[in-house]
């Protein structure tokens, strides 16, 4: 206890220093709780909104097709799978979808496509291509043979609203399936390689043109939070009703998503650590100037009988005061700062209305979550304990004659 007060009456020996020290230490731990749950945060809204167009949190097909997708691997009774998916707690929504390679031709060009068949009704409260229309209408029960395109297509095709599109593919049973379609509306998504290659039609079309009976290729599901996944998927994958189908989540459909997420975590790692670096400098300057200004103190103190390893305890029960007044006073603003912003969102300024064209927020929400709140400032301390120790390990090499003649 005596201990404790004296490393305590220590800190106030030089208030502004010691002051200066603790609020470099809480500015740090403030700048790493924002900006982590700034990071985190920006990677929730990039992959909501990728899996939005295109993948979905998660999808059940059958066994082997997402390696290789084939006509004849479907799931065969997508409505025992719905009924399943519709019991299963954290699923927001979910949607039947069936999707094959053809060619498509105009009147002057002819490419190779992917075409997908999707219920409209639940298609949009899955995916969001549906808000992403730049031309004509989204698909509609109402307007059989009509499909939708990407922009790119579009104009690699040559084509717009209202004009025809023939379709020329191989159906489930191996026959030819031709048809012709009427272009009812243009999409941009702005991921070039959904815009210039894929087509959506009704998935009752696509069930009598390419003879599926039933059949799907997948059924695609959100989660409430993105968070929920990982157990959504666990328990899907133990339902027996599902035993002989795939269960994957967007890391299994969407691997770059990841890789790239990862690249950038990286990245800001090293720029963390820079900032955590540079707050151990400022400790140990502080506990150098200390050790150097006491050295006659620590001379006399041992001359009467207190051990080096006593000093040492002190020096760095001083250190761990101010790293813990600091990091307590940082985590608190951080925490204050982000649960704000996480309200009101930051503001991505001109590239705001870019962002809104392809379904994106055009703010970026933080989001604060215990590893946020704690990781940054747990670096802070550990990091600030070892440097403090440097100069705090000066004290037993002290000779208490030579100490006490220090100026």
């Amino acid at each position: 206890m005596n201990d404790l007060k004296l490393a305590w009456r220590n800190i106030w020996r030089h208030t502004r220093r010691s002051i200066l020290t603790m609020m470099a230490i809480g500015f740090a731990s403030l700048l790493l709780v924002f900006m982590l749950s700034f990071q985190f945060g920006s990677y929730e809204s990039m992959i909501d909104a990728s899996v939005k167009l295109s993948t979905g949190h998660l999808q059940v097909q059958a066994a082997g097709y997402n390696e290789k997708p084939e006509m004849r691997k479907v799931v065969p009774n997508p409505g025992v799978v719905m009924d399943i998916l519709s019991r299963t707690p954290g699923i927001e929504a979910f949607t039947a979808r069936s999707q094959t390679f053809v060619l498509a031709s105009s009147e002057d060009r002819t490419r190779g496509i992917m075409v997908m068949g999707v219920n409209p009704e639940t298609e949009k409260g899955v995916l969001s291509i549906a808000t992403l229309i730049r031309e004509g209408e989204y698909l509609s029960p109402r307007a059989p043979n009509t499909v939708i395109i990407g922009t790119l297509l579009a104009r690699r095709l040559k084509i717009g609203v209202g004009r025809e599109l023939t379709i020329l593919g191989q159906s489930r049973n191996g026959s030819i399936a031709a048809t012709v379609v009427t272009v009812g509306g243009i999409f941009k998504t702005g991921i070039d390689e959904v815009d210039r290659s894929t087509v959506q039609m009704l998935l009752s079309d696509f069930d009598a043109l390419f003879a599926m009976d039933g059949a799907v290729h997948a059924i695609v599901a959100t989660a409430r939070e993105l968070l929920q996944v990982g157990e959504v998927k666990k328990a899907l994958q133990n339902d027996p009703g599902l035993k002989d189908l795939a269960v994957l989540d967007w890391v299994d459909l969407s691997p770059g998503l990841k890789q790239s997420i990862q690249l950038d975590l990286v990245s800001g790692i090293i720029m963390y650590l820079i900032l955590i670096i540079v707050v151990a400098f400022s400790i140990m300057n502080t506990f150098l100037m200390a050790v150097f200004e006491r050295t006659r103190e620590f001379g006399v103190m041992m001359a009467i009988g207190t051990t080096p390893r006593r000093l040492v305890k002190v020096m760095l029960m001083e250190s761990m005061f101010m790293t813990g007044m600091g990091l307590l006073f940082g985590m608190l603003a951080g925490a204050a700062l982000t649960q704000y912003f996480a309200q009101v969102g930051i503001p991505m300024g001109g590239a705001a209305d870019l962002m809104a064209q392809y379904g994106i927020s055009g703010r970026i929400f933080p989001r604060l979550s215990w590893a946020t709140l704690l990781i940054g400032p747990a670096m802070i301390g550990v990091v600030t304990f070892l440097t403090a120790l440097v100069p705090a390990l000066r004290i037993p090499g002290l000779k208490p004659a030579d100490a006490m003649k220090a100026v």
